[in-house]
């Protein structure tokens, strides 16, 4: 047995207690809400992995000119 099997029954209870604990007219602002966040945490992912993207307060960019610098 796996523990961590989420089948259609227990999906169809957890569906029916969130329902019944926030209403059907506060779930789509709930999850609008978890949209933006999870779309601003990979935004937010996007930008420390690609600092030349020009993103932010142009600070990478600074760094970048500090290290240029050292290195001449």
């Amino acid at each position: 047995m796996n523990i961590l099997f989420i089948g259609t029954t227990e999906i169809i209870v957890i569906v029916v207690i969130v329902l019944l604990l926030f209403g059907g007219k506060k779930i789509p602002e709930l999850m609008s809400g978890v949209g933006k966040g999870v779309k601003s945490f990979k935004d937010g992912m996007n930008g420390l992995d690609d600092p030349k993207e020009g993103k932010g307060d142009g600070s990478s960019k600074k760094n970048e000119e500090k290290r240029n610098e050292n290195n001449v």
